[in-house]
């Protein structure tokens, strides 16, 4: 199971993706339980979307990760970031074996991402709501460089919530940036509570039309959904694109699913054996 599942980008194959997806979150559950910390749950309801993005839709090369004309992706709700490079090491942009230094002390593979030690990623994040305006400055840059990269950035909902999100959208639609996606995780559960129960974001894709943008709504477990609504964004000119990707935090292991009380908390050796097993064992990831 170790090593690269297909050479390059753009796969449409159903079976190959939801596999990767499956993969992601086997990772998730190890490296955090093998660290003693981080955010499981938060990595768990972005696989598909994760799946989907560097194996069918960003155009990257582990080869040439600083290629100037490559898309960029930054994982604004940085606390994801086990499904975050679970994906990039099933790319190819470094050795699967080293999920397993997640969060230790030296490792590339901090509990934030790290542009400056992990290949492929593109902004250091977990102070939350600072993606989108970086997305926004390299989305306008890639225009004024005359260069045709896209650019993508994964917001969580509660993180919508602040206030620089719409500073940002704002400037974006006013730039008609068509070249930029933001992409919505949302599970409705944020640290502490329900997003409504906090501070209600809906109507959510009104809010964003609002703000000049296109916005697009989809499952965010299913992954022909997945697909069919990159492929629309791409299509859209003139204005950039929200996906509203409609989640559950903890998708995939039935006793975290949409569960209050597991945001940060990492699974103890006999939840994970259970979570494993829900999964599936055969052929995954098993380190700790």
């Amino acid at each position: 199971m170790r090593g690269p599942l297909i050479p390059s980008t753009g796969t449409r194959d159903i079976a190959v993706l939801s596999e990767i997806s499956r993969r992601i979150r086997k990772y998730a559950i190890e490296m955090t339980t093998a660290a003693g910390s981080g955010h499981a749950t938060s990595a768990l309801s972005i696989a598909e979307i994760m799946a989907v993005l560097y194996f069918s839709e960003l155009r990257v090369d582990p080869l040439r990760p600083d290629d100037p004309d490559r898309d960029r992706f930054i994982l604004s709700k940085g606390h994801g970031c086990p499904a975050l490079y679970a994906a990039l090491a099933m790319r190819g942009f470094f050795p699967e074996e080293e999920l397993e230094t997640f969060r230790r002390l030296g490792s590339r593979l901090q509990g934030h991402p790290d542009v400056l030690k992990c290949p492929g990623v593109e902004m250091s994040t977990g102070s939350l709501g600072q993606g989108l305006s970086v997305g926004m400055g390299m989305a306008l840059a890639a225009r004024l460089d005359g260069r045709a990269y896209r650019v993508y950035v994964l917001l969580g909902d509660g993180e919508c919530q602040e206030g620089q999100v719409w500073e940002a959208a704002m400037s974006a639609a006013h730039y008609a940036l068509d070249n930029l996606v933001a992409i919505v995780d949302r599970n409705r559960i944020q640290q502490s509570a329900r997003t409504e129960e906090l501070c209600a974001l809906e109507p959510l894709g009104a809010k964003w039309e609002a703000f000049g943008w296109t916005a697009l709504e989809a499952d965010g477990h299913n992954i022909p959904a997945l697909l069919d609504v990159f492929a629309e964004a791409r299509r859209v000119k003139g204005k950039p694109v929200v996906i509203i990707a409609r989640t559950k935090k903890g998708k995939g292991i039935s006793f975290l699913e949409d569960r209050l009380g597991w945001h940060g908390k990492p699974l103890n050796p006999e939840q994970r054996e259970l979570a494993l097993k829900e999964l599936g064992r055969d052929g995954g990831a098993s380190f700790v």
